[in-house]
């Protein structure tokens, strides 16, 4: 473990939609996360019920950004004590752990030509993402493009700007959803040096990278061996009973974030096209301590 360093972990889900009944693991962590769409047509009924699914984490701090199906002044009922709904840019927070937090947030997505949508720029427009190096974690509602970002299609909808930003950036972990078939996490370590224009294709040392969880990981495929079909639904079924997925990415586990070097990406959209297969993620880093944000 770095010197100060604390171990921090976090719950971290998307795209819930103002879904009823959705269960929320009893899991205490440090810090909720939720990466936009809270609604699904910006009524104030939904964000309500959203409102009730947040005060049902175990997380003395609970930050949400918008998504495209979230407009409208009924986003100021988030704004609370322990709930704070973040506006485009940095954000610094002194953590009840001790720990300090600076993340980088934008709602902004990448449109379809049909698309009618909250925070949203034409595909292929550069839009920018200024994030510092500095930060620990990027919130944004959409995936960089190459990432846990293929549609049902096979498609990728994520936006190649926020991947060059994020590569220049190497933030400890970058967090989103919009692309609900892209659920999972993969540890990405980044080539020495960032290359002039930055893209999936050039910037990851592939060697390094890991992909600790997807779709097609636990839901039988159709090449699939009866082995794997029962390895996967055993691994489903697993996930059902805890009702999450945990990653652990401190000093001493097998993928320890390395400052600069490495990024934990999660696509933590928890609506899916089949009921019970795409769950929140809690992730354990760690974090400095919170020095520079005393007297605050």
């Amino acid at each position: 473990m770095q010197k100060n360093a604390i171990k921090t972990s976090f719950f971290i889900l998307s795209d819930s939609h103002a879904e009823k009944g959705l269960a929320i693991p009893n899991v205490p962590v440090d810090v909720a996360i939720h990466c936009g769409d809270l609604t699904e047509e910006f009524k104030i009924h939904e964000f309500q019920t959203s409102l009730d699914l947040l005060h049902r984490i175990d997380a003395p701090l609970k930050l949400i950004i918008a998504g495209n199906h979230d407009v409208g002044e009924a986003r100021c009922l988030f704004n609370s004590e322990d709930v704070v709904f973040l506006g485009k840019g940095i954000h610094s927070f002194a953590l009840r752990n001790g720990a300090k937090l600076t993340v980088y947030a934008s709602p902004f997505t990448p449109s379809l030509e049909a698309d009618d949508w909250g925070f949203q720029y034409k595909r292929g427009e550069n839009h920018e993402f200024n994030i510092p190096s500095d930060v620990d974690i990027v919130i944004t509602h959409g995936p960089p493009n190459g990432i846990l970002d293929r549609a049902a299609s096979k498609q990728r909808l994520g936006c190649e700007h926020l991947f060059a930003a994020v590569a220049r950036a190497r933030p400890k972990m970058h967090f989103y959803g919009h692309v609900h078939n892209g659920w999972g996490a993969r540890f990405v370590a980044w080539r020495e040096v960032p290359s002039e224009k930055p893209s999936h294709f050039s910037d990851i040392n592939n060697e390094g990278s890991v992909l600790v969880e997807n779709l097609g990981s636990i839901l039988p495929g159709k090449w699939d061996t009866e082995d794997v079909v029962r390895e996967k639904e055993s691994r489903l079924e697993d996930l059902r009973r805890r009702g999450y997925k945990r990653t652990s990415h401190c000093a001493g586990d097998e993928q320890p974030i390395g400052v600069g070097k490495s990024t934990l990406f999660v696509n933590a959209a928890i609506q899916g096209a089949k009921d019970g297969t795409q769950f929140p993620w809690v992730v354990d880093i760690e974090l400095p301590a919170a020095v520079a944000l005393e007297g605050c």
